[in-house]
């Protein structure tokens, strides 16, 4: 965390492979504590395509785990690996999403129809709740999905960074597919003082100044 994952050669793509995997699971275990306190339990977290899809949650037990002394059975969360090299704050409202997901599932909300495409005003109010600014699409509901300001400042002071890797795909965008859609633009922008270096974000283009310099902030 922090240190930004330099472009790949071929010899490092095992290692690299890895560092995107784990910081997948320091994500998942930071937004947890964050919006979820930490309540929920950790599913296995993926890194596969899923076409016209940002990602998805298993509602059935996927994957069988065992260490020998342990034999559980847990749900799925994928991140898609066509899109994983998207803005961090993209990929990290699509994980946020997923746990929304999860998050209902357990409290037995039924925030998707029965096809698990439509997503209801359920959903959205959780979402809402947990960092997320959530969109209706005219097919598919309220499923289309941006980081708000305070889930974008939260990866910057934890220090996660783009990740710079991703499977080579050819699908068109369908912003109302499930699985936690973005839009490609970040909804937020990074405005500072060019003399004091404060920051801060806006959901949209404003005319912003820092009041103890007098100094008219900059779009980053």
């Amino acid at each position: 965390m922090g240190k930004e994952t330099k472009f790949i050669r071929p010899g490092d793509m095992a290692e690299t492979y890895t560092k995107v995997s784990s910081l997948l699971e320091n994500l998942f275990d930071g937004l947890n504590g964050m919006y979820f306190n930490s309540m929920l339990e950790k599913p296995v977290i993926t890194i596969q395509s899923t076409p016209k899809a940002y990602g998805h949650f298993t509602l059935n037990d996927t994957w069988h785990v065992w260490d020998g002394s342990k034999d559980e059975k847990k749900k799925e969360i994928n991140i898609g690996a066509g899109t994983i090299d998207r803005p961090i704050y993209e990929v990290a409202a699509t994980l946020l999403h997923e746990m929304v997901h999860l998050y209902n599932y357990i409290h037995g909300v039924k925030d998707v129809s029965s096809n698990g495409m439509y997503h209801n005003k359920k959903f959205k109010e959780e979402a809402e709740k947990r960092g997320l600014v959530i969109e209706k699409h005219g097919k598919y509901g309220w499923t289309v999905t941006h980081p708000s300001g305070s889930l974008c400042m939260w990866l910057d002071k934890n220090g996660f960074t783009d990740i710079r890797m991703g499977r080579i795909e050819n699908w068109k965008e369908d912003t109302g597919s499930s699985g936690g859609n973005v839009k490609k633009k970040c909804s937020t922008r990074k405005y500072q003082c060019c003399i004091c270096g404060i920051s801060v974000r806006a959901t949209k283009e404003v005319r912003i100044k820092c009041i103890d310099c007098d100094m008219e902030m900059e779009v980053q």
